[in-house]
């Protein structure tokens, strides 16, 4: 698809959640992010997407990436969170700075302000970044200006409002949230396209959660194509929409890799029939109440008591889903054990972690829930 004079194709690849280092949650496995970034651009593929925020993402692709292939090979974005530990304007632009140096990249082809919404969205105001980073783009430093966010529709409208000099917005579209009344990605959707904007789709798998339904959601996409993988329907969805730019896979190892660059090397539109499958399976999934966690874990950065909030609320989906108490215990376990967490139970109820939520999740609540399901 083109767009402003430049040809990317509809995957992106996401660097937040690149593969670990066998025994080790911290060092990413830069050999094995090698090995997918040459298959990635050998299809044709070339958007990558990292952030400030991404602990070893940026340095990764440096290794990975920047140093390997010419600079006009493969466009890279990245993001600057003003929100995370900034009490200055120059603490906002040394985050930016961090980044050139990290990556190496020299320049970013798409630089955004990261999460936008509710009480984040301040920040870039209060310490004029948008005047910043269009200046920075004037100087060539960044070709593309854009935001990602996650917040209401309203909120969104005012935000285009007053900067219409964001040329592309960063939106959480997938399947199961377009009709979401918390993630609202159809609204949000809309929005953008009526201020005549160009989107990059994230979390279309949602955190992974849409890679491995509920048995009765994959029931539905096997029948249609058994030899589609649920990942595959969850991309190819977003992929389809009008004024999608790419779609970000944050992909964790080679096999994701491969099965993703299966199906989109050759991805046109989805079918009418493959859009009944979708709709089937999206109305399947409403049934089952879970926590819409993606992982995303900007609710452990804030955390004054260091609570297993991503790993507690995955453990709860776990045996919502599929029942198993022995299986669910053992994540919230591994979660609070082996990563140094403290329990849900132990939750002070401060409400920080619920002002960063890109979910809007009530993180007060759920915790009580956690608690109460694995108190023995």
């Amino acid at each position: 698809m083109s767009y402003l004079g430049e040809e990317i194709r509809k995957l992106g690849f996401g660097l937040m959640r690149l593969p670990r280092v066998e025994g080790s949650e911290d060092v990413i496995d830069v050999e094995q992010v090698k090995l997918m970034v040459d298959e990635f651009l050998a299809a044709g593929f070339t958007y990558f997407d990292t952030a400030w925020a991404y602990a070893g993402s940026e340095d990764a692709i440096r290794q990975a990436l920047v140093e390997r292939y010419p600079r006009e090979k493969f466009q890279l974005a990245t993001k600057n969170a003003a929100w995370i530990n900034c009490k200055t304007r120059d603490d906002a632009i040394e985050q930016y700075r961090t980044s050139l140096r990290q990556s190496g990249a020299g320049y970013f082809d798409f630089y955004l302000l990261h999460n936008l919404g509710g009480p984040r969205t301040h920040f870039f105001e209060d310490f004029g970044l948008w005047d910043y980073f269009l200046n920075e783009r004037e100087k060539g430093n960044i070709k593309h200006f854009g935001f990602s966010f996650h917040s209401t529709p309203d909120e969104l409208e005012d935000i285009l409002t007053k900067h219409p000099e964001a040329e592309f917005v960063q939106l959480q579209i997938n399947y199961d949230d377009w009709e979401s009344h918390n993630i609202q990605s159809r609204k949000c959707y809309e929005v953008a396209r009526k201020h005549g904007k160009s989107i990059v789709v994230m979390e279309p798998v949602k955190g992974g959660n849409l890679a491995t339904p509920p048995e009765s959601v994959a029931k539905i996409f096997k029948a249609a194509e058994p030899e589609s993988s649920c990942a595959s329907w969850a991309i190819r969805f977003a992929a389809d929409l009008e004024g999608v730019i790419t779609v970000l896979s944050g992909m964790s190892n080679i096999e994701q890799m491969r099965d993703n660059l299966s199906y989109m090397r050759s991805f046109t539109h989805l079918t009418p029939e493959q859009k009944k499958v979708i709709q089937a399976a999206s109305e399947e999934l409403a049934r089952i109440p879970v926590i819409p966690c993606t992982t995303c874990n900007y609710c452990a950065k804030v955390c004054p008591m260091n609570i297993g909030i991503s790993g507690s609320f995955n453990a709860l989906n776990m045996y919502t889903l599929y029942g198993n108490y022995t299986l669910a215990k053992n994540r919230e376990y591994f979660d609070v054990v082996m990563h140094g967490r403290k329990k849900a139970g132990e939750c002070v109820k401060c409400g920080k972690c619920e002002g960063v939520c890109p979910q809007h999740i009530e993180i007060r609540k759920e915790l009580v829930r956690v608690a109460e399901t694995f108190k023995d």
